[in-house]
């Protein structure tokens, strides 16, 4: 499992990662909107936030009991206390990123509903409040500023292989 707050390159090191470990890639996101049939801002618009972390408690019970590769799950998934107890007994690798780095990755994406007003100072203030629950649930930390995905992965690799030893 990745967790981490957006712009920590959940996704791209997911898939990255997933290839590197001969397994599946799948990211809780794309579930809830194929299941919801909408992109995830049209979720938080039309249904509102407590509708989609609903959905996305939801798609992470549905992930874990099915899938046994990598899974990226959303930013704030583990704001969920079902879903911090779903994590416990698996590896939780969590993509640590400072401000800097993941304001530049995430840009003034719309996408993201959460960010859409005011981004930085938002990502601020989501930073430091996930960290902790990041580092609650996680097995691992890995961290991702300045660096590229492939050395990030190498990085969790060899960070996984450590904690199966």
């Amino acid at each position: 499992m990745l967790v981490g707050p957006p712009g920590a390159g959940k996704t791209t090191v997911g898939g990255l990662l997933a290839e590197r470990l001969g397994v599946t890639f799948r990211d809780v996101d794309h579930d809830i909107e194929a299941s919801a049939g909408k992109p995830i801002s049209e979720i938080f618009v039309d249904d509102g936030e407590p509708a989609f972390r609903a959905l996305e408690v939801a798609a992470v019970a549905a992930a874990l009991g099915s899938h046994d590769g990598v899974l990226a799950l959303g930013g704030g998934a583990v704001l969920a206390e079902t879903t911090r107890e779903a994590l416990r007994g698996h590896r939780v690798v969590h993509l640590n990123v400072g401000l800097s780095d993941a304001a530049e990755r995430v840009g003034l994406n719309t996408a993201r509903p959460l960010l859409s007003l005011n981004p930085r100072a938002t990502l601020r203030t989501l930073l430091a409040e996930r960290a902790p629950i990041y580092a609650e649930v996680a097995t691992i930390a890995v961290d991702t500023d300045g660096r590229t995905p492939e050395d990030i992965v190498a990085d969790v690799v060899e960070q996984l292989n450590e904690v199966s030893a």
